[in-house]
Formats: structure tokens, C-alpha cells, sequence
């Protein structure tokens, strides 16, 4: 151990954090990105009026990324699942489990929102194109079950929105008033 981390460890109390693997932080990044620019979108888009060429042209887009997030979130599923996550610093019982729920919450957000989406594109007349390429489509043109899969996706992206804002608020505060080096873990 070299002097400076030694020193760093004396005046915090604790070891620093582990980082994340390479290949977990490029996707957490490019997921990130991705999402806000995916929820952007998405607000913008059901604000438009019906008929617009320019709002099938956002619709098509969103489609397209939001099942690229959705096979980057499967494949970070499993980068995790083979080398796993660095510890938590120690924390308060109650943070821990918050951190876990948060945690497991957004993953469930990040697999039900392009999953409710496909499911409710599957019920009309236009399916859904993945980037130009017509994807089956698992259902006929149903308004109730079309309604019913687009609720559940807009619910779920206002709950995601919330969870991402619970996310970064915990980063904000481990980094300016825990000092405890957990945003590091996962900076580039």
C-alpha cells in the first residue's frame, strides 16, 4: 500500500471502495445516457399532435432504442452475474437497503418499460421496427390491450423517473457529505 492511500485510509477510517469492473462502467454509462435521452423523448413525443410525419418518426426511434437499452441492460445483467459488484462502504443498515431496493427497482424498470412498450405495439396495425427491421408482433390490433400495455409503460417511466432522481440524489449525497469514495467506484 502506498503512502498516499495509506494516509487517505487513516483520515477517512475505512478502506475506499472497490471500482467496478471496466466493461460495468461503460454500459452504466451508456445505459444512463441512453435512458435520459430515451425519457426525453418519450415526454416530448405524446405531446405531439396525431398525424404529424415527425412524431412516427420519434415514435420508430424510441422503439428501436428503447430495445437497444434493453439488450444493454440484459448484457450488463450479465457481466454482473459473472464478476460480480464491489462491496458496499459500510453504511447505516436502513441505506443498505434502500441502495438494494433502489437497485433492484430501477433493473425492474429497465426490463418492463421496452417489454410493455413491445407488448403494446404489438396490439395495433404499425408493430414495432427494430432500427428499419419489422419485428414480429405477439398480438392483433386491439385498443384495450394496447391502452392497457402503453398505461403500464407510462406509469412505469413516471416511477422510473422517480427512482433515477432517488439514485442520483444517494450518489450526490455518498460524494458530497459521506466523502465515502462510492462514486468513484463507477466513474470512468
Amino acid at each position: 500500500m502506498n503512502a498516499t492511500r495509506s494516509t487517505d485510509i487513516a483520515r477517512s477510517g475505512r478502506e475506499r471502495p472497490e471500482r467496478f469492473p471496466m466493461a460495468l462502467i461503460v454500459l452504466h454509462w451508456l445505459i444512463a445516457v441512453c435512458i435520459i435521452a430515451m425519457l426525453g423523448i418519450g415526454l416530448y413525443m405524446v405531446g405531439l399532435p396525431r398525424g404529424l410525419p415527425f412524431k412516427a418518426v420519434l415514435i420508430n426511434f424510441h422503439k428501436s432504442l428503447g430495445l437497444t437499452i434493453f439488450l444493454l441492460v440484459l448484457m450488463r445483467i450479465g457481466v454482473v452475474m459473472v464478476s460480480g459488484r464491489p462491496p458496499l462502504p459500510p453504511m447505516r443498515a436502513w441505506q443498505r437497503a434502500a441502495a438494494s431496493a433502489t437497485q433492484v427497482l430501477l433493473y425492474a424498470a429497465m426490463i418492463v418499460m421496452p417489454v410493455t412498450g413491445y407488448l403494446g405495439s404489438s396490439f395495433n396495425t404499425y408493430g414495432t421496427r427494430f432500427w428499419g427491421l419489422l419485428l414480429p408482433k405477439w398480438g392483433w390490433d386491439d385498443k384495450g390491450l394496447r391502452h392497457f400495455w402503453f398505461t403500464i409503460h407510462e406509469i412505469t417511466a413516471w416511477i422510473f423517473i422517480a427512482l433515477i432522481a432517488l439514485h442520483v440524489a444517494g450518489a450526490l449525497k455518498h460524494q458530497l457529505i459521506d466523502r465515502d469514495g462510492l462514486l468513484r467506484r463507477i466513474l470512468p
